[in-house]
């Protein structure tokens, strides 16, 4: 059963929300315009819930007109006040110079600010009006500027925090300007009581769908005698103020949703919400040590919670959340695609890593305390699922065996783990200070010893972590004093189990530049190169550091210290290829082709990367670029939907399919009778495990890589096709689009 948390972003449809909105498509279907029976009976439905929506809401002698949605109302509440706002100015009057809106506010409101403003010639300065750290205006502040501003934008519950706005103390602050003042309701609607005929709100804007009606129905409150300029002309719909031909089936559904706020047994009262809120608050703080709250949850909807880990990502928490069918967000649905740390968040001044590791809970007034019991007991699995995994807690245990090679990746840079699981000895490669405190965790947890916290290169793009990392486990370091780049300075090689690791000086992108070469004696099986070779780049040489004519010597050093096929492990990876191969990237690089064949001298080669390399621009993470890229080869992989796999599957019954999905999400799936279906679980994160074994299969043999949305798949079957296997898959779409109930499929993959 899936666990829907995610309110905010919308919600399902009431059951007799549904019954209404068919039974206008099918009854009372007609057009409201028209005069025969047809037609009065649905203007009578629209009338009745019109009149039931002012009661509810309070509107007085207001008006309420039928939207598509609130992003509609805020664009016609915009356009109506900056409109005004022109004609008193081309009066002689003073408007005042600002458009004011809650730096909290939805993206939606300062959008339309920007683009009403200057589409009517206005260029008034639009301004956020500041928040605290308990996301509630600051009123001192938006006393002082009321007197400047024509329009004043707030909301009455944000849709990230719950953080109910003062809308009483808002209105105190605007006592005496002469502001237009609209209100956001759209988190407010069944949630608080708006009054808003007694407040002097000019407008408020509200969307059906956050509240168990479709989509693509709201409203639109206009204060009496509050200007209106219609956003749509037509017709002459909504008294002329929005024309269209009215949503019916909308209109009945949201007219459902109205009676059941009025008939006392559908929706919960606002202190069993809030109870049954404090009962996921409190089982999230015991699944997830060291999570906090990012709103006060007295300030707060007694319906949403917005939490952060230390050392999770939102992206982690979003994934295991989703594993075990709990559906929760990052923030706002509008932006929650961009992966970016919640401007509301930064706004209201947390510390950066919560507004980068946010994540939303939210449910609906018409949960039930079974959903809520469920919830919790499926919290404190994902709790158990990272504890098996040592994400979280501090009590060394067994936990999941690490892999022999782990990557981990921020913004492009790579960390390597080495890990022999029998001697419990482990090497860290180019550690990353955002790093730290997860790898310092995971070793104390799984009790391993560190051989070597080691840098490939004196790093220009970031501070090493090497030092900090050592400094925090003193008690399990197994060597004392080491060189400039880590490296122990008793030992000419490192022993993990029945490997080694052993250095290569390869000086150019760096002076000290080193490769770290692991395998057993002269037989090399992964080469930890930093950035002298990166997946379609060679490391740049233009550094102060760098030693440009020296690059091609150390490339064909290199070159004659490996096998063929030896992987290359990147200290940069912008591409997310994972690993590379020499052959692999002199194929793609021209210059590096050259280097290795010798149809490029060591001058020639400086020469050509210095005309590369100038005006390198940052990288798509704004970072420093330790490389030129150039077009490395397939861009997409291809995908198999559904259907596509069971063809596969039953022409090709050799095919390999891999779950590329983090040990602590598959541990909350199910895992059904498989059959003869091959099936891997490999995580992405040690996916350069096992790419020479997959390198090594029959070429026509299919690998198929699954994930939960498809992303993580697509990556790995690129990575593979790059590398040379061209029968590489991804799953279209990942479990979330699975047809589970699809016949004959349920034995090829977990649901």
């Amino acid at each position: 059963m899936e666990i829907y948390l995610d309110a905010n972003a919308t919600t399902p449809v009431l059951p007799q929300a549904r019954a209404a909105a068919l039974a206008a498509m099918s009854d009372d279907f007609g057009n409201p315009s028209s005069i025969h029976s047809t037609g009065l009976k649905a203007r009578a439905l629209m009338d009745a819930v019109r009149a039931r929506a002012q009661r509810l809401l309070g509107t007085g002698g207001g008006q309420l007109l039928f939207t598509s949605g609130a992003t509609e109302g805020i664009q016609t509440a915009v356009l109506s006040a900056l409109r005004a706002l022109r004609e008193r100015r081309d009066a002689g009057e003073s408007i005042g110079s600002l458009l004011l809106y809650g730096a909290t506010e939805h993206k939606a409101v300062p959008e339309a600010l920007k683009h009403w403003n200057e589409l009517l010639g206005l260029n008034l300065e639009v301004r956020a009006i500041p928040v605290g750290l308990d996301g509630r205006h600051d009123l001192a502040w938006l006393s002082l500027q009321a007197p400047r501003a024509g329009l004043v934008c707030t909301m009455a519950a944000n849709n990230e925090t719950g953080v109910i706005s003062d809308l009483d103390g808002i209105e105190q602050a605007l006592s005496g300007s002469r502001a237009f003042w609209m209100v956001d309701g759209v988190q407010g609607l069944g949630k608080l009581d708006l009054r808003l005929a007694a407040r002097r709100i000019d407008y408020a804007p509200f969307s059906g769908h956050k509240l168990y009606a479709p989509k693509g129905i709201g409203l639109l409150y206009v204060r009496e005698g509050a200007p209106v300029t219609p956003l749509l002309a037509g017709g002459g719909q909504e008294g002329a103020l929005r024309s269209g031909t009215e949503n019916m089936s909308g209109i009945a559904a949201l007219g459902a949703v109205l009676a059941a706020l009025e008939d006392g047994q559908t929706f919960r009262e606002p202190a069993t919400l809030a109870r049954w809120r404090d009962r996921l608050a409190e089982t999230l703080l015991a699944a997830f040590p060291g999570l906090v709250f990012n709103a006060p949850l007295a300030v707060s909807l007694p319906t949403t919670l917005n939490f952060a880990v230390p050392g999770l990502s939102s992206k982690l928490l979003l994934d295991l959340f989703d594993a075990a069918d709990v559906r929760v967000s990052g923030g706002s649905a509008c932006s929650a695609a961009k992966a970016l740390p919640s401007f509301v968040l930064q706004a209201m001044g947390v510390p950066e890593w919560q507004a980068a590791s946010a994540v939303r809970l939210s449910f609906g007034p018409a949960v039930t305390e079974p959903l809520i019991d469920e919830a919790c007991a499926r919290i404190r699995a994902c709790g158990e699922a990272l504890r098996e995994s040592c994400l979280t807690g501090t009590v060394a245990q067994e936990g999941t065996p690490l892999t022999p090679i782990t990557r981990y990746v921020v913004d492009g840079a790579c960390c390597w783990l080495l890990a022999d699981p029998a001697s419990r000895t482990a090497v860290v490669i180019d550690p990353l200070p955002e790093l730290n405190e997860r790898l310092e965790r995971l070793l104390r947890c799984q009790d391993y010893r560190l051989l070597a916290v080691l840098d490939t290169h004196s790093h220009g793009d970031h501070a090493s972590s090497a030092e900090g990392l050592r400094a925090a486990l003193p008690d399990r370091l197994l060597h004392g004093e080491v060189d400039a780049l880590g490296w122990p300075m008793d030992t000419e090689q490192l022993v993990l189990g029945e490997q080694t690791l052993r250095r290569l000086p390869v000086p150019g992108h760096t002076a000290d530049s080193t490769a770290y070469l692991l395998g057993k004696g002269s037989q090399v099986r992964v080469a930890f190169v930093g950035d002298t070779v990166m997946p379609g780049a060679l490391g740049r040489t233009d550094f102060p550091v760098s030693e440009p004519l020296a690059l091609r010597d150390s490339l064909r050093r290199l070159a004659d210290a490996l096998q063929p096929g030896t992987l290359l492990a990147p200290g940069h990876d912008y591409e997310n290829r994972f690993a590379t191969t020499l052959s692999t990237e002199a194929a793609h690089q021209p210059l590096l082709a050259g280097a290795l064949n010798g149809s490029l001298d060591a001058l020639g080669l400086a020469s050509a990367k210095a005309e590369f390399e100038r005006g390198l621009g940052l990288t798509e993470y704004q970072t420093m670029a330790c490389g030129a890229r150039v077009c490395s080869g397939p861009e997409a992989a291809p995908e198999l939907d559904a259907r596509g796999l069971r063809l596969l599957l039953r022409t090709h019954p050799e095919a390999l399919l891999v779950d590329v999905r983090e040990p602590y999400e598959q541990r909350l799936s199910l895992l059904p009778d498989l059959g003869a279906v091959q099936l891997q679980a490999v995580p992405l994160s040690v996916l350069i495990e096992h790419l020479p074994e997959w390198l090594a299969l029959p070429a026509e043999t299919p690998v198929v890589f699954f994930c939960r949305s498809g992303n993580r798949s697509e990556q790995a079957a690129r990575a593979l096709r790059r590398l040379g296997h061209d029968e590489a898959y991804t799953l279209a779409g990942g479990l979330a689009l699975w047809p589970q109930c699809e016949p004959g499929l349920e034995a090829a993959l977990y649901v």
